[in-house]
């Protein structure tokens, strides 16, 4: 298979020419497939059917199971992954190669717990890289999701409300709200992750995990769904910022910066789907000497927290009961962005 996708704000190409992978990199990224074409791609994916390893005699050792020459980086069983990737800086792209060579335990999950195989390889072939090279440019990556809602009333008619950028730890109830706003004719970057300048926010292919449904079964009881209506890009214009608590009908309340920063750092920090995305950043920065060996997450979470009005919504055991409050938020006048810091 031969295929593009925009991740994380870059242009993917990926080639997988080892068809027992292709189903699941198919099923990984939906409808969101473009014809490869010939224009550039920022991140270029090679899946080879060869299985030896790459030969990294004479190599300098960067950690256990990474080594580096001339910028040029090995990892052995990346992120736990089973594949060995080659990675290099091509001029301005990056290229990766991939070949499955699994340790007899990784190759033992990947029959066995078939769910954390599919979100090891998908982290690490297809959104890792992206994220990596996205960071380079300069885009810092987030837990949250930025999303727009349709008035209630209006349909699919083209009239939205605000942009919000929607965080909170994961369990908090994001995913119901997203879900609930892109039925009502909503749009939205992705689930869980995102990268963004402070600005305009980018987001990362993933399916949706929501409970109930009947796609694939993952972790907590959940099932994936693809995500309806997403866009690649949006330019939130506030912060909402969710928590959930044991009883009650939602409600909303303002947030100073402070607050909305902290949440902002602690939800990325927390998030499953970035635990094993630090030491792969590290790990290149330090071999090929580019790109920020931290994402500045902190620092991204403040200027982000200045900038835009922000709120928090409480969440009762019904998560989905919070739409009603996230459309009134989303239908509050938009803040003179040209005034804010």
């Amino acid at each position: 298979m031969r295929g593009v996708l925009i991740q994380a704000g870059q242009r993917l190409l990926v080639d997988c020419r080892w068809s027992p992978l292709s189903p699941l990199l198919t099923e990984a990224a939906a409808d969101a497939w473009q014809a490869a074409g010939r224009s550039r791609a920022d991140v270029c994916l090679e899946v080879q059917a060869r299985h030896k390893p790459f030969d990294v005699r004479g190599w300098e050792t960067l950690a256990r199971g990474a080594f580096v020459r001339d910028g040029v980086v090995v990892l052995r069983n990346a992120c736990g992954s089973g594949f060995d990737l080659l990675l290099a800086v091509d001029g301005d792209g990056l290229r990766v190669v991939a070949r499955w060579r699994p340790p007899v335990r990784e190759r033992a999950a990947a029959h066995l717990l078939r769910s954390r195989f599919h979100l090891l390889v998908r982290a690490t072939l297809l959104q890792y890289p992206a994220l990596w090279w996205a960071g380079y440019r300069g885009l810092v990556p987030v837990h949250a999701s930025a999303l727009t809602i349709t008035p209630a009333g209006k349909g699919d008619t083209g009239t939205r409300g605000s942009p919000l950028l929607l965080a909170g730890p994961g369990g908090t109830g994001r995913s119901t709200l997203l879900l609930g706003a892109v039925a009502g004719g909503g749009r939205a970057c992705s689930d869980n992750l995102c990268v963004t300048d402070g600005r305009v926010v980018h987001g990362l292919i993933e399916p949706m995990r929501v409970q109930g449904g009947g796609g694939r079964r993952m972790a907590h009881g959940r099932t994936e769904r693809p995500l309806p209506g997403r866009v690649d890009a949006l330019c939130p214009d506030r912060l909402v910022v969710l928590r959930r608590s044991c009883s009650g009908r939602p409600e909303t309340h303002a947030l100073d910066a402070e607050q909305a920063a902290r949440s902002l750092v602690a939800g990325t920090y927390a998030a499953g789907e970035l635990r094993r995305y630090w030491p792969f950043a590290a790990v290149m920065a330090l071999g090929t000497g580019l790109g920020p060996p931290h994402p500045p997450i902190a620092e991204s979470a403040s200027r982000i927290a200045a900038r835009l009005p922000a709120h928090e919504l409480v969440l009762g055991d019904r998560p989905e009961e919070g739409l009603a409050a996230l459309h009134s938020l989303a239908a509050l006048e938009r803040a003179p962005m040209e005034a804010l810091p």
